[in-house]
Order: C-alpha cells, then structure tokens, then sequence
C-alpha cells in the first residue's frame, strides 16, 4: 500500500517521469516529468510575483488541461481558490474579497468580469499564457510583483492548499478550508477505493472549481500514479467521441450527467462495445437506483457510487469494487473518515435508526473560516455534523434519507425527497424527477415534483401521480406534477431544490 502523501507537490511525485499525467483532446500528454518541471518553475514564478505559502490565488480558467495544471502547481505553493468562470461581476466581487484574495489568475486575454472586479479590489491579476502546439496543460504566468512572499518556497501539510466556498442556497455561503493534509488524505482515501494504479485513465468531464472534479478525478489519479484526460466541459453530445479518443478505465459524474450520458447511449453502441472500462463513478448527489442499473447495463461495468462533501474534502463513504457487495440505494461503508449517526442531543443512533451523519478524520477540515457561530452548531465533541440524515443497515452501508433543510414537512409528516424520486422513475414514462417543497396555506409546505418524460412519451400529471399512490401513503404523494423540458441544475450539474419553488413558479402557477 502506498504511503499517504503530506503535500499536493509530494501528491505529484508518484508518476513515473515518462508516463502520461495530462491528456486532452487533439494535443500531446504531459509526462511527470515534465509537470514536475512545471510545478517547480510556476512556484519560482510565484514568489518572485510577490505569492507565498498561504497566500490567496482565486483562479478563473475554463476546463480543461490548463486548468488542471496549473491548479496543481497553484495549490503546491500558495493557497487556490477556484472559482466557476460563469459568474457575473457581483458574484466575484463577493467571492474575491470573502477570500481576502492576493492574486487572480485568469487566461491571458481573457473577457471575464472577474478582472475589471480584481482591478476595483486592488488584486494582482496574474495572466496565464498556454503556447500553442505544446503538451496538454503546458502554461507560462506573466504578471507584475506583489511585495515579497511572506514566506517563500513549497507549501507544507499544515499550509491551507485549497479554499472553498459551500453553495450557500439558504444562507451566506460559507468558506471551506482544506490543509494540504486533508486533500492528500482524501485523494488516498478515494485512490484505495477505487484501486486506482498507473495503468488507470480518467474522462473528467467535472468542472475543476468543484470538490469532486479536483479531488476524485484530477488529484486522487496524480496520487496513485494514472493519468487524466481533461475535456472543456461536460457535454453530453461529444462525450462518446471523448470516450473513444481517450480510452479511459473510468469516468465520475454526478446522476443528472449519467442520465444525459445514457440518452444518447443507444446511438453509440459501438464506441461503448470498445470503451475498455473498468467501472463508473457517480457522487456529490443520490444515484437513482433505476440510473445505476441502466448504466451498469449499458456500459457491462460495476457502477460505484459515493457519498462526499466539501468539508471532507469530498469522499465520506463508498460503495466498494467487486467481488465486496456494492449496494444500490446506498452509498457503502465509510471509506476515509469515521462516520457516525447522532440525534440533536449528541447521542450516537444504533444500526436501522435514522439521524445526522456526522464525521471526523485526515480529510475533514478544522472548521469554517472566520465563523464561530457555525463552528460552534456545526462541530459537536470533534465531530462535524453533515446536515445530511442517513442510516446505516447491519452491514454498515449507509442511505442518505436527505439533507435536514430539504426535508418536506407537511403538517408535521416529514417526508424525504429521494424516497419520492425513487419511485417516480421508476414509471416507464419518467426519464428525470424531482421532489421539492411548496408553500401551502394551512400546512405549511407541500409535496410537487418536476418531471421530464421519456422520448415519446404523453403521460399526464394525474397518471404519475395515480402511480406514486400505489407505492407511498397519501401524504407522500406530490400534490403538483409538471412536465418540464429540463430540470434546472446549479453549476455542477446538482439538482438544488431549495431554488426550485421560485424557478419553477411559472409552471406551478398553471397546476392546482
């Protein structure tokens, strides 16, 4: 078993120097070798711009090689903080001074709003150049001084590599840290589940300003050694053509990218019957039981999903590879941290009760930024409350019932959305779903659930509600169905139902 590694440059120097570390398509791999060299001269660049160990670098780049790169020899010096290039001027007005950032690193040329908003703030803007015809994720950074680095030279495992902000749909989004520590505890935790080794290939097809693109596709393959072909982007319509060109042993989605994937699957059986992989990968939302069955029958490899957040620096619990049992409906066993189940009391709960899902180890961060009031409700004896409910089953598999926040309660009957969800896929007709809740004048919120149907399909409202009330009680069963072209997702491609009221009101005006 490979050792665990201290610091994201330590994380990088598990490849072997000629073999591949950064693919993309239409362009040469970047070897080890030659991201090692990388990293080493972006971190002299550094300090002589002014950045140190600790320092601030918020990073606005499409996805893509670069982007992976140069988030690696970032984070191997200073502080990252990667931000999703489809903000508006406001949003990084916000995010850039919440992170108190000294740097922003943008491609040079770039149009982004994120610069004039740099500018305003009195941030360094550091512009990356990729020179053409150069390996996958090669880049130069010209910019101008900042001062002396505080303190110069490799971050350290205590450094804080990466900072995040949490998505913040009810309330102020609050900023993560992550120690070096953490991320390469969490990368060997998620390489181990999925044995990952240098034979190994990842499609990413995650945005790399989100936990699960950073850790489980780019940094968890660096650490054991395997490579990662980096696209611009999810994109449903050339995803196959990456799948061929790439020949990956793995990809990892979230369940709204699966689903998209396996539309278009029946007109790319040829590419499938080639693709050479070992399995598929789904965290950072529940996997519909009905998807993962369809994905391991289309593409006849094991489907894994796992449980993360940001705060664990993405991996909590997981399904395992076969021969162990993988379990649908759950999310396996703890895999990296202790995980527990606790009431709001602080009691432990016993196997087949249902509470918080609380967590502590190597991955999981010290606590929020500049915010005691959450530290203090959110960190109960050393343990970090998720905010999730789960329950575990005798063998230790845990289900995720849902998130507290998101928990429909319906004059006092609490009803969890997944179970919901469930069963509406169930229904031939039913290709997407999802449950949310509404205001409603006496008991204070009701059940509606958004649907798309299958290609073809006519079902009515009343139908899928007719079917839902021969599987769950009354009360379950959503009092507002409508059929959407699309369900509205956030940035990563998560479903985030606490918006979905005020998105979906137009719709909703039109049912009783």
């Amino acid at each position: 078993m490979m050792s665990i590694a201290n610091t994201i440059q330590d994380l990088v120097g598990r490849g072997a120097d000629g073999d591949p570390a950064l693919l993309a398509p239409d362009r040469p791999a970047l070897s080890y070798g030659a991201l090692r060299q990388l990293v080493g001269e972006t971190g002299r660049k550094l300090n002589q711009l002014g950045i140190g160990r600790n320092d601030r670098v918020a990073i606005v780049l499409p996805n893509g090689p670069e982007m992976a790169a140069a988030f690696i020899a970032l984070s191997s010096v200073a502080t990252t903080a990667p931000l999703n290039p489809s903000y508006r001027a406001e949003e990084y007005r916000f995010y850039l001074s919440d992170l108190k950032a000294k740097a922003l690193v943008i491609e040079s040329g770039s149009a982004t709003p994120a610069a004039a908003v740099a500018k305003e703030l009195g941030v360094s803007i550091i512009e990356l150049e990729a020179p053409a015809e150069t390996p996958a994720g090669c880049f130069t950074l010209k910019g101008t001084g900042a001062g002396k680095p505080g303190t110069p030279g490799p971050a350290e495992a205590r450094d804080t590599g990466l900072v995040l902000h949490t998505s913040g749909t009810t309330s102020r989004p609050k900023l993560v840290p992550l120690s070096q520590a953490n991320i390469c505890a969490s990368a060997h935790n998620i390489a181990q589940t999925l044995a990952l080794g240098p034979a190994d290939r990842c499609l990413n097809i995650m945005p790399l300003f989100h936990i699960h693109g950073l850790m489980a596709a780019l940094l968890a393959s660096l650490g054991a050694g395997a490579s990662i072909f980096c696209s611009p982007g999810f994109n449903a319509l050339k995803f196959f053509t990456w799948l061929a060109a790439a020949r990956p042993s793995w990809y990892t989605a979230v369940p709204t990218m699966h689903q998209a994937i396996l539309a278009r699957a029946p007109r790319n059986r040829p590419v499938i019957e080639k693709a050479g992989l070992r399995f598929v990968r789904s965290s950072s939302s529940s996997l519909p039981p009905k998807i993962m069955a369809a994905l391991e029958d289309t593409f006849n490899v094991p489907v894994i999903e796992s449980y993360g957040m940001t705060e664990a620096a993405h991996q909590i619990t997981s399904n395992p590879l076969p021969p162990t049992p993988r379990k649908s409906g759950t999310v396996g066993p703890a895999d990296g941290p202790e995980v527990r189940l606790m009431d709001p009391g602080g009691k432990f709960l016993r196997p087949g009760e249902t509470g918080e899902i609380v967590i502590r180890g190597s991955n999981v961060t010290g606590g929020y930024e500049a915010n005691q009031d959450t530290n203090a409700s959110s960190f109960t004896n050393g343990w970090l409350r998720t905010g999730d409910l789960g329950r575990f089953n005798e063998d230790g598999y845990l289900s995720i019932v849902g998130r507290i926040k998101e928990i429909i309660n319906r004059g006092g009957e609490k009803i969890s959305p997944h179970e919901v969800e469930e069963v509406l896929l169930d229904h031939p007709s039913v290709a997407q779903a999802v449950t949310f809740a509404v205001p409603h004048d006496k008991l204070g919120e009701d059940v509606a659930a958004a649907i798309v149907l299958t290609e073809g399909s006519s079902i009515g409202s009343n139908d899928i509600r007719a079917f839902v009330r021969q599987r769950l009680a009354d009360f379950k069963v959503p009092r507002r169905v409508i059929l959407v072209d699309e369900i509205p997702n956030g940035a990563t491609g998560k479903v985030q139902r606490s918006g979905l009221h005020e998105k979906l009101a137009k719709q909703l005006a039109g049912t009783s």
